[in-house]
């Protein structure tokens, strides 16, 4: 297991994001935090690929405004937290463990009543999942609110991915099936791939300014970094039965937030979502790439907001 020490990226003065390490389920993970240490109310936040922590940049502060404690980790294998070495170390069961473990860690320094876990890309795959799986669980943690922003249900996405026009999107994933050929292609000349990622995919490009494909282009081409982010996509693929989703049904109320210009993702991907998770509210804005929530930061903390004061 590799330890990288050293923030990825450093909070604007005045944003009341701080920054430290939090260490849970044997890994040290990168931390980025906002208000009161000692709110009962926590919101944790999940990175998609290629991403870091640093997306959520634009929420933390809305959240801590709200009266939330928010924690926004670096997945492991991402920035400067731990990066183990093996595929299997990147199955479901560990990074839903993860997750736990993280809430653990938090009503360790201060008691947690209820939690909220917001969650993009491969984020809310984490959290689909563990949402499901403590619905099920003997100890359940205290879950109460669940968002997710631009990732299908995994009932739905088993049905979408049968469809040609979602298999065409997804071509990626089996490409990052290779062994070494992927982090290459994506770290080479300063993480081109990592920048055509962000920047390609996005309708508002004016998000995507050099400054902020400058942090994901360094973190990524930290030592092993790239190799560990793919591996997420390679122990999803090998180790389809780390986890038992069961009938896959959450009863927690659910915000779904769907930028519609989303590449990699077809809108069918929203649809009969409300069939596992009866108390759905769908938002899908327009002209919006699957960046959503940095590429559409306003739209996306209007409509959590409001979500948030009706929940």
């Amino acid at each position: 297991m590799t330890d990288v020490k050293g923030f990825s990226w450093s909070a604007e003065a005045g944003s009341g994001i701080r920054q430290r390490f939090v260490t849970a389920n044997g890994i040290d993970f990168e931390l980025a935090e906002a208000g009161e240490k000692t709110s009962k109310k926590l919101a944790i936040c999940l990175h998609g690929f290629p991403e870091l922590n640093f997306s959520w940049r634009y929420q933390m502060p809305v959240l801590a405004e709200a009266g939330w404690r928010v924690w926004a980790p670096n997945l492991r294998g991402y920035g400067a937290s731990s990066r183990p070495d093996q595929v299997r170390d990147y199955g479901m069961d560990h990074l839903t463990a993860d997750v736990g473990a993280l809430i653990e860690a938090a009503a360790a320094e201060s008691p947690v009543d209820e939690v909220m876990i917001l969650a993009h890309d491969w984020g809310a795959i984490i959290a689909w999942a563990f949402a499901i799986l403590n619905e099920k669980a003997a100890k359940p943690h205290p879950l109460t609110r669940l968002v997710i922003m631009n990732v299908p249900h995994p009932k739905v996405m088993q049905r979408e991915v049968k469809r040609w026009e979602q298999l065409k999107k997804s071509w990626y994933v089996f490409f990052f099936q290779l062994p070494r050929l992927p982090e290459r292609y994506m770290a080479a000349n300063d993480a081109a791939g990592v920048r055509r990622a962000f920047y390609g995919m996005a309708v508002d490009k004016s998000r995507f300014g050099k400054d902020v494909l400058d942090v994901y282009a360094a973190s990524a081409q930290r030592p092993g970094a790239m190799t560990a982010m793919v591996n997420y996509y390679r122990a999803y693929m090998r180790h389809r039965d780390a986890i038992d989703l069961g009938d896959a049904r959450i009863t927690i109320p659910t915000l779904m937030v769907w930028g519609e210009e989303d590449a990699a993702l077809g809108l069918g991907c929203t649809v009969g979502t409300e069939h596992w998770v009866p108390q759905l509210e769908l938002h899908r804005l327009p002209q919006v790439s699957h960046w959503v929530q940095q590429e559409a930061p306003e739209k996306v903390n209007a409509v959590l907001t409001h979500w948030l004061a009706r929940h």
